[in-house]
């Protein structure tokens, strides 16, 4: 399994309204895309010194790397994707992501 996990710097002025929908716009994916797991978004609540701006974050688990592949390249994702970067501090700069191989418990 594939946990895709992204962290986020919003920008102040964008409305919680606008981050949810983001998170609405990338759970809607899992209609589209197969093998695409729950998407889990947060604020981050660490009481660690270490998030180095990152305000927020969310994972998506999927079953292998060919699903995850899948959503990558497809519009929808490309559609969310160009959401969330216009609204992080500085685009991309504001954007970590990191994909992690996982056994299934």
């Amino acid at each position: 399994m594939i946990r895709h996990c992204v962290f986020a710097r919003f920008r102040d002025d964008v409305p919680e309204t606008e981050r949810a929908a983001i998170h609405a716009d990338l759970e809607g994916l899992r209609g589209v895309i197969d093998g695409m797991g729950k998407v889990e978004f947060s604020a981050n609540f660490s009481p660690e010194p270490f998030a180095r701006g990152f305000t927020h974050g969310f994972t998506i688990d999927f079953r292998d790397g060919a699903a995850r592949d899948s959503y990558l390249v497809h519009d929808a994702h490309q559609r969310a994707g160009a959401r969330l970067v216009a609204a992080l501090e500085g685009g991309t700069e504001g954007l970590m992501v990191i994909d992690l191989e996982v056994t299934q418990m």
